[in-house]
Parts: structure tokens; C-alpha cells; sequence
């Protein structure tokens, strides 16, 4: 999970996402934080993240980005 956090806080330093049930409630992210996340993550796992996988509801918070990104089959190191 380390890896997410340090992902995000790139985009954000200034928010505590270890604490937020809702990125995108909380005003953490928004569309276009979103892209970069998903480019950051493309990068960082060597995956190709599907469009039709880039909604809010993957990306909300943490334990959702850990389940999402076990789909792309990456079990260690997030």
C-alpha cells in the first residue's frame, strides 16, 4: 500500500489519504488527478489500464485501489 500512498501524495502532498474513506468526496482528487493517477500506476506496475476501468469507484480509496489493481495481477508491492 506504500507504494499507492506514495503515488497519490505526489499528486497531493497536502492531504492524508491514509484517513479518507472517498478521495473524490473528500475533494482529495478529481477528474484529472484521476489521469494522472493512472498513468503514475501504469508506469510504476507496467500494466495498460482499461478506459473502461478509469471510474471514481476503482480509484475512492485505498482498499479499492488495492482490489482493483489485484485484477491487473499485481498481488506484492503496492
Amino acid at each position: 500500500m506504500k507504494k499507492i500512498v506514495t503515488l497519490l501524495s505526489e499528486i497531493h502532498p497536502e492531504y492524508d489519504f491514509l484517513n479518507s474513506s472517498d478521495f473524490f468526496e473528500d475533494g482529495y482528487l478529481d477528474s484529472f488527478d484521476l489521469i494522472t493517477l493512472v498513468a503514475a500506476m501504469d508506469k510504476e506496475y507496467h500494466i495498460k489500464i482499461k478506459g473502461t476501468d478509469i471510474v471514481p469507484e476503482n480509484f475512492c480509496n485505498l482498499q479499492e485501489i488495492r482490489r482493483f489493481i489485484k485484477e491487473y495481477g499485481i498481488e506484492n508491492d503496492i
